[in-house]
Formats: C-alpha cells, structure tokens, sequence
C-alpha cells in the first residue's frame, strides 16, 4: 500500500489556505478564482493573455472564466481588447485598480508567517517540512490541527493501553491513528505522531 501522507498533508495545507483565502476575498467581494484569475494576468505574457489560455492554466471551464472576468471587469479590476491582427481574439489586462488590489491582497498574511517560523530549520523529509508547514499555518490561522491522537498532548500511553486525557475515556489502536478535533499537537511529536529526535 502506497504511503499518502506527504498527500494528506498538501492537501491539508491546501484546504486551510483556501479558507484563509475565501474569509480574505469575501471581505473585497470576491471568490479565490477571482483573484486567481488576477494573479494570473499578472504574471502572463501578451500571447497567454486570452480567456481560453485563463481557463487553461487554472484548469476550469471557459463557462466559469468567461462569468468570473465579467465579475471582474465590472469592479474594473479588468480590461479586454480586440487583438490587432485577429479580431475574435479578446486580451485581457489589469486594469490599475487590479494591480493595485493584487498588491494590497497579496501574500496571505498566515503563509509569511508560516514561511519565516520554518526557514530556519533543516528537513530530513519532504513529510517533516508539511507536516512543519502545516502547523505553523494552523498555528497563524488558530486552527484546529485536526492531528493524529498519538501525536496530541492528551495520548497517554500506559501498559500498551490507550487514553485520552481530554476525555478520559480508552482508546483503541484504531483510534489512535486516526485525526480529532480537539488534537493539540505535543511538543515531542511531528504531526502524525512520530517522535521527534
């Protein structure tokens, strides 16, 4: 069986930036895939900039990016024009107000955060550097962990038995491998509860 944690935690880090995000964007009026679409003509060439190439690159329909550049061009974050040589090609640019607006919104405030408590540590794994990243952005984000039982403050391990000192009730094996919510991951431990050296 293939092992999936490095996965499991991209995926984690994935879905808490994405939160971030959508709490961030919702404030201005706008979904991820708004700013997503910004970002991206901000860093593309003149022969990147059509909506087909936008749709591409982020990998959804031209359905979704035709009516996300409308919502765009009516907050005049966006402005298309008729290419020179083909008419039915439209480009797309920033309009200074979407510039401006990429500026103000940009980085995630929780990712630097996250990015300067792990730059000065040295990773053995590609999994000790996620499970590092993913706690320093719960950490910034107040978070729930979501972690592994055996890697929490409250795993007690007595005699080959189990039990959660939150609760106080016994667990099983089973249980603690699996996540919880009201994880709070021990200092000894990585995130999926290996012990640190």
């Amino acid at each position: 069986m293939q092992d999936t944690t490095s996965f499991k935690l991209i995926e984690r880090i994935s879905n808490l930036l994405r939160s971030e995000e959508r709490k961030k964007f919702a404030a201005i009026g706008l979904q991820p895939v708004h700013v997503q679409v910004l970002d991206y003509l901000s860093t593309c060439n003149r022969f990147s900039d059509t909506p087909a190439a936008v749709a591409e690159y982020l990998g959804l329909t031209k359905g979704t990016i035709s009516q996300s550049i409308q919502v765009l061009e009516r907050k005049s974050y966006v402005e298309k024009s008729q290419d020179t040589q083909d008419g039915r090609v439209v480009h797309l640019a920033l309009s200074t107000a979407g510039k401006q607006l990429l500026d103000e919104i940009k980085p995630l405030d929780i990712f630097a955060q996250a990015q300067h408590a792990i730059s000065t540590q040295g990773f053995s794994t590609l999994e000790a550097a996620l499970s590092s990243i993913l706690a320093e952005l719960q950490k910034a984000n107040n978070a729930r962990s979501f972690g592994v039982c055996q890697s929490c403050v409250n795993f007690i391990e007595v005699e080959n038995h189990y039990l959660c000192n939150l609760t106080q009730l016994p667990l099983s094996q089973v249980d603690a491998k699996k996540i919880c919510r009201e994880h709070i991951l021990a200092e000894d431990r990585d995130i999926s509860g290996q012990q640190i050296p």
